[in-house]
């Protein structure tokens, strides 16, 4: 793993985390975020696959992470399956166990019901789809508090790590959490095959009563109702605009 710049210059230093060997940890302080970061960085070649930063801020745990797809981008996509289950294996390592972590469709996680965060992906711009893209990076938001958000009563959609009781100081324990679950998760991608990886994904899909899913290579949702309705969910008009994501703040929709 190499990372071929000066990260101090860049608004970047080293992470302090624990990691497994295929990682490399990076702090990124201000402005971009670490989203922004992790593209530019594998944009320009500067860093390799397994490149983890994370944002150094009270409000969001924000994480992204370098991949390298060995596919055409059409189905490379479905590894952002591979990292919204890493970011619920992480989340539930934290949580109270009786409390299920779920997805609606396709980037949003849920705590008890409520908001509490999302994942995006993000590829080279101009990749065609059928070309095997240089990169991906996978990134997650996490509200950690809600404390400057008002009145609770008046977010009730969203929750926070905070309010659900988890412990405080989270950011590193959760995101060595999400690296180890990452890892794990895509060797049972890679042993197992697509299906059963895009499976633990469809474990935590809340979906209508009676109704099942699908994941179709392109990472397209295949629903049937109970009545034997099928319906086709989109992935990449999601990805483009996150739907968790608020423009005006940066940060997760309260």
């Amino acid at each position: 793993m190499t990372i071929q710049l000066d990260t101090g210059s860049a608004g970047l230093r080293p992470a302090p985390l624990v990691l497994p060997p295929a990682f490399t940890g990076l702090v990124a302080a201000g402005s971009p975020g670490a989203a922004e970061q992790a593209c530019r960085l594998a944009d320009t070649g500067a860093a390799d696959a397994g490149t983890l930063l994370m944002e150094e801020r009270d409000d969001v745990i924000a994480l992204a992470v370098v991949l390298a797809p060995n596919e055409p981008l059409a189905t490379a996509r479905r590894a952002f399956f591979v990292g919204m289950q890493a970011l619920a294996d992480a989340v539930g390592t934290f949580g109270p166990p009786e409390i299920p972590v779920t997805f609606l469709w396709p980037d949003t996680l849920t705590f008890n019901g409520a908001r509490l965060g999302g994942g995006a992906l993000r590829w080279p711009e101009g990749c065609g789809e059928a070309d095997t893209p240089d990169w991906l990076v996978f990134s997650a938001m996490l509200i950690a508090s809600k404390r400057d958000a008002g009145d609770p009563g008046l977010t009730p959609d969203s929750t926070s790590l905070e309010e659900e009781g988890f412990a405080q100081d989270l950011r590193e324990p959760l995101v060595e959490s999400f690296a180890r679950h990452l890892t794990k998760a895509f060797e049972i991608w890679s042993e197992d095959g697509a299906a059963r990886s895009t499976g633990r994904y469809l474990a935590r899909l809340a979906l209508p009563p009676g109704a099942r899913a699908t994941i179709e290579p392109g990472g397209d949702a295949r629903l049937v109702h109970a009545d034997d309705r099928v319906e086709t969910l989109p992935l990449l008009p999601t990805l483009v605009t996150p739907s968790w994501h608020d423009p005006a703040t940066g940060t997760v929709r309260l």
